[in-house]
């Protein structure tokens, strides 16, 4: 979708049974659902690759194509005949890009995943959640949107600019729990040093420190305290009328655990709402913990017009804002197979050719 935000004519590719699982998963809450909120902006085309005539037009779409994006277990596009060497054959710039839970290789190359799994392989799940305490699950797909998806943008990306300067395209192999992995560096931070990963709510960015926490208020909210920087640090000691506190910023453990807990006193005095207006003029990193129905009311975040509507759905707008390049929903959420006779009559199929193909219920 973030592609086809920027402009991009994106095909979805669907089989011409279920189709895109996300399509028969219904509203997760309600009238909604998911397959709405992350399909704007493309076309789709079913298309029966078990079939012969199938994998032909396929190929004759990937001829001319920049990108070709999979999320098949590894092997399987290749047995279908429409992987990387077979499309890099017929057309040498395609920059094809495969998503999978573990990657193309290594022992787990086979194995089911979800997010929550590539999660604990990597090592982050661990750190997630209070001291003392299980493991939380976060309520956001760390793994499939920030691994899976933004990983794989940036990779195919640089190969299509790398294609168009070099005529040669590239294979990105994408693993979602590899992502996830390289990115968790404060964990790696304790090891390196330390020989071991600190407990999760223990280390300096998961409760370890007074100054970067989350702290509730009278009215059972919570607010996200972020004042590292010992300027910021010293403010919140000043507003708080703790000028004692100021040279506690980086204390852990038990001194730590001493100070958060005499922030969990001042803190718990009063509502949200009460601590929002203390600190709106502050400049010392606290912020009000929002609810998701509050978030989208935030003037912030609607000044920046990261809301949009789309076909009446309420959803977000792209996260990057370029110049000379406004937001627009150019296609909403397609049918089944809604652009296929359009999509294959654009890659030069007659229409006795696309009749043909519906007959023998290839599209």
């Amino acid at each position: 979708m973030h592609l086809g935000d920027l402009g991009a004519d994106v095909i979805k590719i669907e089989d011409t049974g279920a189709g895109d699982y996300a399509r028969s998963a219904g509203a997760v809450h309600g009238k909604t659902s998911y397959f709405e909120l992350v399909n704007r902006n493309k076309r789709s085309l079913t298309l029966d690759l078990k079939q012969s005539a199938g994998v032909e037009a396929f190929m004759r779409l990937a001829a001319s194509a920049d990108v070709i994006v999979e999320g098949f277990r590894p092997g399987v596009v290749d047995k279908l005949g429409i992987g990387y060497q077979a499309v890099a054959a017929i057309n040498p710039r395609i920059v094809y890009c495969a998503i999978t839970g573990y990657g193309q290789d290594g022992p787990y190359r086979d194995r089911a995943g979800h997010d929550l799994n590539y999660l604990a392989y990597s090592g982050l799940l661990d750190q997630i959640g209070v001291a003392g305490n299980a493991p939380a699950i976060p309520n956001f797909q760390i793994g499939d949107l920030l691994g899976g998806s933004l990983s794989a943008l940036i990779g195919l990306l640089a190969g299509v600019v790398d294609a168009r300067a070099s005529g040669r395209g590239r294979y990105v192999d994408v693993s979602m729990t590899d992502a996830v992995f390289a990115h968790t560096l404060f964990p790696l931070l304790a090891v390196l040093d330390r020989g071991r990963a600190q407990p999760r709510g223990e280390d300096l960015l998961s409760g370890g420190m007074p100054s970067y926490g989350v702290y509730a208020t009278s009215d059972g909210r919570h607010l996200a305290v972020s004042a590292m920087e010992p300027k910021f640090w010293q403010t919140l000691c000043d507003t708080l009328d703790r000028p004692e506190l100021r040279p506690c910023a980086f204390a852990t453990g038990a001194e730590g655990r001493r100070i958060r807990g005499e922030l969990e006193a001042i803190f718990a005095q009063r509502s949200l709402a009460e601590w929002t207006s203390v600190f709106d003029g502050v400049d010392c990193c606290v912020a009000p913990v929002l609810r998701l129905e509050e978030s989208l009311e935030n003037e912030q975040l609607k000044a920046r017009e990261m809301i949009v509507e789309v076909a009446g759905v309420k959803q977000f707008a792209p996260p990057f804002k370029i110049s000379e390049h406004p937001f627009e929903a150019r296609h909403v959420p397609p049918a089944a197979g809604e652009h296929s006779e359009e999509i294959l009559g654009e890659a030069g199929f007659s229409a006795a050719e696309i009749a043909n193909l519906r007959a023998q219920k290839v599209i």
